[in-house]
């Protein structure tokens, strides 16, 4: 237990003035403690040692005679300064009547010179303080060169280090620097300084160098060396002659070397040094011991390890001398020695090593001081390299060392049979031609150089024997099979030959030329492990086993062929060969042998590994079809497949974006239609995948035009097609308008009377309209006061029946009834309905006037005036249509019968008529044709009454007897039509009428 007190003796260049009673104080305080001291020694003869073997040992050992006391206290304090560096109550231990105590410095105790005193403590009491002693440091004005301290340390790793520069007298101090690092320091004197590195790391080779610089030039410096203690590992003892021991151990890196190295002792004896500058690892000694203790020493610290074994059970056999080898064709016998006499009891395992090609088998063997051993199974004509190696069988510790490696080579021998195939096809001249292809045999199999082959072919049947050599490079022949092959089985044997003699024959029975399959005849066999796992149902007639051929689809000629064999009580197979490639299609053949025929079993196709199609959809083109797109292509060939296609996808590219359209599932797809699209610009992506994926694709881009205009297009097209239709009608029309005139516009005869007209002619039994009646007045004498015939509209006429009973005039005939006289009975042709026109006129043959009741249509009944030209004192008439004058040849002729009269005759009002005048050739009864129905001039005049320009359509009108126009035509409603209609008639009537003579 250490106590603090105040420093006494401590020197100030300044003392305070003291007040008189803190002087009195003081002095009473004094003399209590002189009379305290009483009792107790006051330490003598100090002695001061040291130990500076390491930075570690940096300790002043402090000894003295001080009586019973068995406290101090110690102050210790730099000379040159005195500053206090330690001070402290300390409990010292006493030996030989002399106290003792050792304090360690921080700084290295050379740095600088230090003092130190005592005095004894018991409680409260202390002694005097012992006579100063100091311990002299090198920074004594005596010593005048610069220094450095610690000189070359050894410190453990993670420990600080303080080092101090002693500057030379009249040098100036600069810098402490650890390495290439600027160190902060302390002045211990003056010319002592003092710095301190912590949490070292472990040094180089060489150490740590630590520089002492002043302003200008390097004053002085040292290195560090930091490292670890030493710490063996894996101490191991082994014999090898069987009577002698060999310690073996790991080190371990301690980063000291040379002189700070670690030293081992085994068993107290030194281990020698195979290599200064390295640690040993191995320590032997002539004696089997059977316990052993490793002892490692170095600056830092030592540490040992223990071991105990028995020698039977460390034995370490040495390597095999004088290897020497015998060989033969097949097999080598293996000789060695030896190094010890004490090896020839032991019961040893030895392991042969042999290299061949690059590849390395062991064989083991045992027995008692072996010394050969016969390697058995080699391979003829082969060269080996061999080394032994051996090992205690019982209680085996670990292999010995290996021999030199020695080579040896085989002898020769006849080849073995080769294997031998034929691939048969036919030519286009029908020939069967075989190719007969065999394996080279491999330098296992040849036992020597290959002189030749001799390929022998044999017909049973017909004992027709053919026989070829080959020279020894050559692995096919192209042989003629059709004379043989139609004799029947034909019997291919093959040899090899080399100078050692004839290999054993192989021979295999001509299969029949390969046609093509049917239709799913070849399945399809999926690759797996870059190979075809192929297995069928077993055959009971392939006694002598099954031959898988294969070969590329694509291939069409000189395509090589490969062929594996397979054993008769197998049914699979999984074929690897490195003439597969993936992505290739191929067709692989399963043939069954026996000694009678070799006949196909099988066949299949397949990829090994499927890839995606190594090229894009050919051809892809498009085409618009109103608001559809249609995407065509055509088909990838099979080379560039690289897998069973599964289909096509379809995608319409956006802003850099695929979007699938379609996924057209199957092979077979070549088109595609994409409907229903607004008008804009297109682009198409037409991908085929497999099971791997997608090729790159094909692209193909369409701006689509308005089918508007497409429809536009058509109908103009059709517009164009009829109107050259109706060209070329009309063209061969005008060529034949003789004919067309004939043939369906013939000319209308003269009417003819025919028979005899006096006799009083019978009524049509016609059954004529309520309101169609006609009423004729006939005169004798001709009253000039009636100028016109007058039609009585049908209004008039019914106030005439059910209304008025105005008298009637008597000068009128009486009405008589209107018939068609039938003159032909000819069938009647149709005629164009405005061909003719009729308008209402009077029967001028007998001077007699007509008097049209009322005309009615189907639907309506219509009210005709007469022209304003034949009315009486200037007024207007009431008819509609007026009555042509005689000659103008333009009225209405009908043909009259006198009707007997009714009893109920209708009135007709009476009117003046102009007498009409008869035409030329005409007599009274007789026919007078029709003129034209005048639609647009109803009237022979002026036209100038509104109503009188509007025209009456007419339904039942008369007709001529040799002619099927009504007199009166239908007129539909509607002017412009009726104009039209009529406009074209004309037309083709006088087209048709130009061709008459």
């Amino acid at each position: 237990m250490t106590h603090a007190w105040p420093m006494p003796g401590s020197s100030s260049s300044h003392i305070p003035k003291l007040k008189p009673w803190l002087i009195c104080t003081l002095l009473s305080l004094f003399a209590t403690h002189s009379h305290c001291n009483g009792g107790l020694d006051i330490p003598q003869e100090v002695n001061l040692s040291t130990n500076i073997d390491s930075h570690r040992s940096q300790q002043l050992s402090i000894s003295w005679l001080g009586g019973t006391a068995s406290t101090f206290d110690l102050i210790v304090l730099r000379t040159e300064f005195n500053e206090t560096v330690f001070y402290e109550t300390v409990t010292a231990t006493q030996e030989n009547g002399r106290h003792h105590w050792n304090w360690t410095s921080a700084e290295p105790l050379k740095c600088t010179s230090l003092s130190v005193r005592l005095r004894s403590r018991d409680g409260q009491k202390t002694s005097d303080w012992s006579t100063t002693v100091i311990y002299r440091g090198l920074d004594d004005p005596s010593q005048t060169g610069s220094r450095m301290f610690p000189q070359d340390p050894v410190v453990l790793v993670g420990d600080n280090i303080t080092v101090c520069c002693i500057v030379g007298e009249r040098k100036e101090f600069g810098n402490i620097r650890y390495n290439s690092t600027v160190m902060d320091s302390v002045r211990l004197s003056r010319r002592s300084y003092a710095t301190t590195k912590t949490n070292l790391k472990a040094s180089t080779l060489t150490g740590t160098n630590v520089f002492c610089s002043s302003a200008l030039n390097l004053l002085t410096g040292t290195v560090v060396f930091v490292g670890y203690p030493p710490l063996p590992t894996d101490l191991v003892c082994e014999t090898r002659d069987l009577t002698s021991v060999i310690c073996q151990w790991s080190p371990g890196n301690t980063h000291l070397h040379a002189s700070r190295r670690t030293f081992y002792t085994l068993n107290g004896r030194d281990c020698a040094e195979a290599n200064p500058k390295k640690p040993p690892t191995d320590c032997r000694l002539p004696e089997w011991a059977g316990n052993w203790t490793l002892v490692a020493r170095n600056p830092l610290g030592q540490s040992s390890l223990s071991y105990s074994a028995q020698l039977s059970h460390r034995v370490h056999p040495v390597a095999p001398a004088n290897l020497t080898a015998v060989a033969h064709a097949w097999n080598a016998t293996l000789l060695w020695d030896w190094e010890y006499a004490t090896y020839a009891p032991l019961a040893l395992a030895c392991q042969v090593e042999i290299t061949l090609d690059g590849h390395v088998k062991k064989r083991t063997f045992s027995g008692a001081g072996l010394r050969s051993v016969a390697l058995l199974d080699l391979v003829p004509v082969t060269e080996y390299q061999v080394r032994v190696s051996c090992g205690a069988q019982q209680n085996f510790w670990k292999w010995g060392s290996w021999s030199k490696t020695l080579a040896f080579r085989t002898e020769i021998d006849v080849p073995e049979a080769p294997d031998l195939w034929v691939s048969l096809d036919k030519d286009d001249t029908g020939n069967v031609m075989g190719q007969f292809i065999w394996k080279p045999l491999t330098h296992r199999q040849s036992h020597g150089e290959i002189t030749g082959y001799e390929l022998n072919l044999w017909s049973p049947e017909e004992n027709v024997q053919h026989t070829e050599t080959l020279a020894p490079g050559t692995y096919e022949t192209p042989v003629n099979l059709t004379h043989m092959a139609a004799a029947g089985r034909v019997v291919a044997t093959l040899t090899a030959r080399n100078a050692a003699g004839v290999s054993p024959p192989v021979s295999i029975v001509i299969p029949k030329p390969k046609s093509d399959p049917e239709p799913g005849a070849v399945s399809r066999v999926a690759g797996a492990g870059g190979g075809f796992p192929l297995s069928w149902a077993s055959n009971p007639n392939a006694s002598q086993g099954y031959v898988v051929e294969w070969q590329e689809a694509t291939c069409l000629h000189d395509c090589p062929v490969h062929w594996t064999k397979v054993a008769a009580e197998r049914a699979n197979v999984s074929l690897v060969s490195d003439s597969f490639r993936a992505g290739v299609r191929y067709i692989l053949s399963l043939y069954g042998c026996s000694p009678d025929s070799t006949e196909l079993l099988q066949r299949w196709q397949g990829y090994t590994q499927e890839l995606v199609p190594i090229s894009a959809v050919p051809s892809l083109t498009t085409n618009q079809r109103n608001s559809d797109i249609e995407l065509t292509w055509q088909e990838i060939p099979v080379a560039d497949r690289r897998g069973f296609l599964l289909g096509y996808r379809v995608y319409l590219i956006t802003d850099r974006q695929l979007t699938l359209f379609a996924n057209l599932s199957g092979p077979g797809s070549r088109s595609y239609t994409v409907k229903n699209l607004p008008v804009k610009f297109y682009k198409f992506t037409v991908k085929a995948y497999t099971s791997a994926g997608e090729d790159t694709g094909s692209t193909a881009s369409i701006t689509m035009a308005s089918y508007t205009d497409w429809l536009l297009l058509e109908i103009l097209a059709s517009l164009g097609t009829m109107t050259l239709f109706l060209f070329i009608v009309t063209f061969v029309c005008y060529k034949k308008r003789k004919w067309v005139k004939k043939a369906f516009y013939p000319d209308i005869p003269e009417p003819k009377l025919a028979g005899d007209w006096s006799r009083t002619q019978g009524p049509l039994d016609v059954k004529p309209h309520a309101n169609s009646m006609v009423h004729i007045v006939d005169e004798s004498a001709w009253d000039s006061s009636k100028e016109k015939l007058v039609v009585i509209p049908e209004e008039d006429e019914d106030e005439e029946r059910g209304v008025r009973d105005d008298p009637v005039d008597t000068d009128e005939p009486m009405s008589i009834r209107y018939y068609n006289q039938v003159v032909d009975e000819r069938p009647i042709r149709p005629r164009y309905p405005d061909s003719s026109e009729s308008s209402a006129s009077s029967l001028d043959s007998a001077r007699t006037d007509v008097t049209y009741t009322g005309i009615q249509t189907s639907g309506s009944s219509l009210a005709f005036r007469a022209e304003p030209m034949f009315s009486q004192g200037g007024q207007q008439p009431q008819g509609g249509f007026p009555v042509s004058p005689a000659g103008r040849g333009g009225g209405y002729r009908p043909q009259v019968q006198p009707e007997v009269p009714g009893p109920d005759p209708l009135p007709v009002a009476p009117q003046s008529f102009p007498e009409p005048q008869p035409e030329k050739g005409g007599s009274f009864g007789s026919y007078q044709p029709q003129c034209l129905w005048q639609l647009d001039s109803p009237g022979d005049g002026d036209g100038d009454g509104d109503e009188g320009s509007i025209g009456a359509p007419s339904m039942g009108s008369p007709t001529s007897v040799a002619s099927t126009q009504f007199l009166l035509p239908q007129e539909e409603e509607g002017g412009s039509e009726g104009e039209g209609s009529s406009s074209a008639t004309t037309w083709l009537h006088n087209l048709l009428s130009s061709t008459k003579s």
